[in-house]
């Protein structure tokens, strides 16, 4: 028979796992990604979430490159180092842990706990790593990317305003061939309220020279742009 501690234990996790929608069908799993090494050491409690933190860290780190690599087709190989390096730092972890509400569900032990564990992001950003390595386990890597692939969107203004600036980029090259400032009109838009797609092309001296499509008007704009830059280096400019 579990103890009031451990079944109170369980139903955190259990009601994370209903609020999130993550479905897990090894429920211990879950409770393991959200259990600190401190609360282990005070409960004797079975397996703290280090395991999962390091297999959690190498998924993120494949499903960021993945992402990146299909999401970004025409950005070169340094830029997309710098995405992945935004998505994976501690920062951006504790951000998305936050954005979860993981830290009201992590069992620390009283020291932790009354000095802000919950809050702390060095452990917000380990626990939202072993909650990917048992998603991992529990589910496929599919599930990760449904679970990860949101919070990357959700950053993906910020980060592109950190990693590159195509439309600054654009606007010099066209400057300088004397050809004038680019303009930018939106084309279509597809898709409901929640889910909209934009297209628009940007042109140069009224000629389209790049289209391209984002989830925002400004991260369309963002792709046409590098897709005109494609453009006048294809030229040898």
């Amino acid at each position: 028979m579990q103890s009031q501690s451990q079944k109170r234990d369980v139903e955190t996790a259990s009601d994370l796992n209903g609020r999130l929608g993550l479905s897990f069908s090894n429920l211990s799993l879950l409770t393991r990604a959200l259990t600190h090494r401190s609360y282990t050491n005070e409960n004797s409690a079975g397996e703290d979430n280090e395991r999962l933190e390091f297999l959690g860290d190498a998924v993120l780190d494949f499903v960021v490159g993945e992402w990146a690599y299909h999401h970004y087709p025409e950005m070169p190989e340094g830029h997309l180092t710098k995405i992945r390096s935004y998505l994976v730092r501690n920062e951006r972890l504790a951000e998305f842990a936050r954005k979860l509400d993981l830290g009201s569900a992590l069992r620390l032990g009283r020291g932790e706990t009354s000095s802000g564990g919950h809050a702390r992001e060095s452990l917000l950003g380990s626990a939202f790593e072993a909650v990917i390595g048992a998603i991992y386990l529990d589910s496929d890597l599919d599930k990760v990317k449904k679970f990860l692939i949101p919070l990357f969107e959700s950053v993906e203004d910020r980060m592109l305003d950190e990693v590159e600036d195509p439309k600054s980029e654009l606007q010099e090259t066209s400057q300088a061939l004397k050809l004038g400032t680019p303009s930018y009109r939106v084309v279509s838009k597809d898709g409901p309220d929640h889910a909209r797609i934009y297209e628009v092309e940007v042109l140069i001296a009224g000629e389209v020279k790049g289209r391209g499509t984002g989830t925002s008007i400004s991260l369309a704009e963002r792709s046409a742009a590098r897709s005109a830059l494609v453009h006048f280096k294809n030229l040898k400019i």
